[in-house]
């Protein structure tokens, strides 16, 4: 009780903080269950999934694509054994138009 109004709100909206930060690493990097039970274990798992979707993001960032970041990674995961270009996996798929000359036509 004796801590001010002003006070007890900060700890508050640090508190909140911490809250969406876990919140957007249980959205983000998909993190199901830790390998291990240390301290060390788990900030491992953390930082080298942090790690991952960086590059990610980069990857998206430096090559334009408009997909969101998680659907990329879901196609990388996808092709992860094939061996293609990273921008061919990435891009999408050529469909053909209405206009290609394969359209059947009626008269």
């Amino acid at each position: 009780m004796t801590l001010s109004a002003r006070t007890i709100a900060a700890i508050y909206k640090q508190r909140w903080q911490i809250e969406l930060f876990f919140k957007w690493i249980k959205q983000n990097l998909k993190i199901k269950s830790f390998v291990g039970t240390s301290k060390n274990a788990v900030l491992t798992q953390i930082w080298i999934a942090v790690c991952a979707y960086l590059l990610a993001a980069y990857l998206k960032f430096s090559s334009r694509i408009t997909m969101a970041v998680s659907e990329m990674v879901r196609l990388l995961q996808l092709n992860l054994l094939d061996r293609r270009i990273l921008q061919e996996s990435l891009s999408p798929p050529n469909r053909p138009g209405p206009d290609d000359g394969r359209q059947l036509v009626m008269l």
